[in-house]
């Protein structure tokens, strides 16, 4: 059976590597990057919120049938809304699919620190610096710290969803016991 496994978390812990790491070592795994897709809109960059909106239905749409085809999408996104959570569960069970969802997650403090120096060892991707900016006018740290709380709380009525200790610089570490999960 096809799945759309959902790798949920705060930004900057991880779910855009993972996700790329999984696809890589699974051929016709889709990675369905929502934060890339948005990129594809005209104006991005000035309105990142609105950009996810219009791709987002696209991307539904997009995974909808490749589930259908029996395949497997990983979607690296943090989602904390109820609402659009339930939009991706509803996109697997109109494919016939599951809905396989994974929560990476390290502490406060760590997930602070980590937006902080993301991208420092690798190659940026371009909506990085957007993201930075949102942030930062969203409260900076505050602003991180409640999405981790909102995770956190989250989690507790999300009884399917498997919560994976994401340490940073344990990448390798990460990867493994995320596939270990899947299995």
């Amino acid at each position: 059976m096809s799945r759309l496994i959902l790798l949920n978390g705060p930004p900057g812990i991880g779910k855009s590597t993972l996700a790329r790491r999984y696809a890589d070592a699974h051929p016709g795994v889709l990675n369905c990057d929502i934060d890339i897709l948005r990129t594809l809109i005209g104006g991005w960059a000035q309105d990142f919120g609105r950009a996810g909106a219009l791709i987002r239905p696209a991307a539904l749409a997009m995974m909808e049938a490749y589930l259908a085809e029996g395949l497997e999408v990983v979607l690296p996104q943090m989602l904390i809304n109820p609402v659009e959570l339930a939009r991706f569960e509803a996109c697997a069970a109109s494919a016939g699919a599951l809905f396989v969802e994974r929560i990476l997650m390290d502490t406060p403090a760590a997930t602070v620190a980590r937006f902080a120096r993301r991208g420092e060892s690798e190659p940026e991707d371009t909506w990085h610096d957007t993201v930075r900016a949102i942030v930062a006018a969203n409260g900076g740290d505050a602003e991180l710290l409640r999405c981790h709380a909102a995770l956190d709380e989250m989690t507790a009525t999300r009884r399917d969803a498997v919560v994976i200790r994401s340490a940073e610089g344990a990448v390798d570490e990460t990867y493994r016991l995320l596939v270990t999960s899947l299995a």
